[in-house]
């Protein structure tokens, strides 16, 4: 179907008969997709945004005769209290939302800013949650209802994971199974080696050291954590995770050691992705490297990972180890270098769909 055949301001097909239903203007769209975020951090949001997140089989993959009861009838039972807690230290109360919601936003209004400078009014660019809302199958229903033919989903994950991109794909499959006109669709591969993805970190950490009266000892990469048989199993995760540290060494021209990459966020009693950056930011700080910056490359946008758990337990970590001075380096945010680096991504993927 093209523009054409449809009568322009009517939204009626040019040769329809006079009942036939009105149908929207073709478009392209762009979906970006976040982890999410609880509506509230009350115990009954947080409740229902911790059980939606961890009954994911990509995420705990135990047999629920064994996970749901321990889930539903102990975890959820104390979990939601000090998570909400957790959440209600970094909320964002002016717009009652967490930050992570707020910063989505900021990053879809620039990126609807750039999508039309360069394709035009036609392009719908739009935001979805993998847990909590808004959720992917009530956006896609909006896209496809306002004239997307064409959809290229966007999971906002540089590198690669089973827990992160693959479930975030697979919402948005399992909503195109609910509508009865489906679209073209595409998903955008990880961009962790991308030069615009790597040049932008880099800005990142060249802004926040030009702004320091002393150069950190080291900068520590802290990537969020996954149970180290997930590599074993074939997840590229790690490897790319690996491969953006050295990346951004070499375009900041530093040397090696210069650069440490660790993994947070454990959870349960399984072994994780290792060094631990909790651990690690410890033995830092008994060796003597009393001054230290932390980025977090594995996340789009600060959230509880970085805000709070960074800021909190891992700074908390350091000074206790007798560390000094501890800087964050915040994401990249609405970055207009990381507003770029998606819109390469974007315009990579949408080839041959838009000239």
């Amino acid at each position: 179907m093209t523009k054409d055949m449809i009568t322009a301001g009517t939204g009626r097909l040019a040769h329809a008969q006079p009942d036939h239903p009105p149908v929207a203007r073709p478009k392209i769209g762009i979906l970006v997709a976040n982890l999410g975020t609880p509506d509230g951090y009350d115990y009954w949001s947080m409740r229902r945004y911790l059980s939606e997140f961890l009954s994911d089989k990509r995420v705990v993959d135990i047999s629920d005769w064994i996970w749901q009861p321990l889930l539903q009838l102990v975890i959820l039972t104390r979990r939601p209290f000090s998570s909400g807690a957790n959440y209600k230290l970094i909320w964002n109360h002016e717009a009652n939302e967490s930050p992570l919601m707020t910063i989505t936003k900021q990053q879809v209004t620039k990126l609807r800013v750039a999508a039309e400078a360069a394709y035009g009014a036609e392009v719908m660019v739009e935001f979805c949650m993998r847990y909590g809302n808004p959720t992917t199958q009530s956006v896609v229903d909006r896209m496809v209802a306002s004239g997307c033919e064409k959809i290229l989903f966007l999971p906002l994950y540089p590198q690669y994971a089973g827990p992160t991109s693959a479930t975030a794909n697979d919402a948005f499959f399992k909503a195109l199974t609910k509508v009865n006109r489906q679209p073209a669709a595409r998903i955008a591969p990880e961009y962790f080696d991308r030069p615009s993805y790597i040049d932008a970190l880099a800005q990142s950490v060249e802004r926040a050291y030009a702004g320091l009266p002393t150069r950190p000892d080291v900068l520590v990469a802290s990537y969020h954590g996954m149970p180290q048989r997930y590599l074993l199993e074939g997840d590229p995760y790690h490897c790319q995770c690996q491969k953006t540290s050295r990346l951004l060494r070499e375009r900041l021209g530093w040397q090696k050691g210069d650069i440490d990459t660790t993994f947070q966020s454990v959870f349960g009693r399984e072994v994780w992705l290792k060094p631990y950056t909790v651990e690690h930011v410890a033995e830092l700080a008994a060796a003597g490297k009393k001054n230290i910056a932390v980025i977090s490359p594995a996340f789009s946008a600060d959230c509880i990972e970085t805000l709070e758990e960074i800021n909190g337990e891992i700074r908390e970590a350091f000074e206790h180890a007798g560390g000094e001075v501890f800087t964050y380096i915040p994401c990249l945010n609405d970055d207009d270098a990381h507003i770029a680096a998606l819109m390469d991504v974007v315009a990579e993927n949408l080839a041959g769909w838009i000239g």
